[in-house]
């Protein structure tokens, strides 16, 4: 069996007001994924819960990112959450708010057996 990287989804997610990292970075990976239907792994012959899904998150503050309840919007497959530095904070108008964007990718991986047609 060999790992073969299969998807990859990107999105945008925001926090306006609250300068909420994790809220931000869930909004950016529903982003990359609801607006797809991966339909590739059981065409494959594979069930949805043998993909492994690589997480990688870009915002201003990694470390206040709440990784598991990222992992938590995959609907199926296991999931490795990563938070690196990226994403933009904007100031707000009155130099009191902050708001969070965030970055997702979410990549798709199957451990495929070669020798299958």
């Amino acid at each position: 069996m060999a790992l073969k990287r299969l998807v990859l989804e990107m999105g945008m997610g925001t926090d306006l007001h609250g300068r909420d990292y994790t809220k931000a970075a869930v909004r950016a990976l529903r982003d990359a994924l609801w607006h797809n239907s991966l339909s590739v792994v059981p065409a494959l012959g594979y069930d949805r819960e043998d993909m492994r899904v690589e997480v990688i998150v870009g915002v201003a503050d990694p470390d206040a990112v709440d990784c598991d309840a990222v992992a938590a919007v995959l609907p199926y497959g296991t999931a490795t959450v990563r938070c690196i530095e990226g994403g933009l904070d904007v100031p707000g108008h009155d130099a009191k708010g902050v708001t969070v964007i965030a970055n997702a990718a979410a990549i798709v991986w199957l451990d495929i057996d070669e020798a299958a047609p």
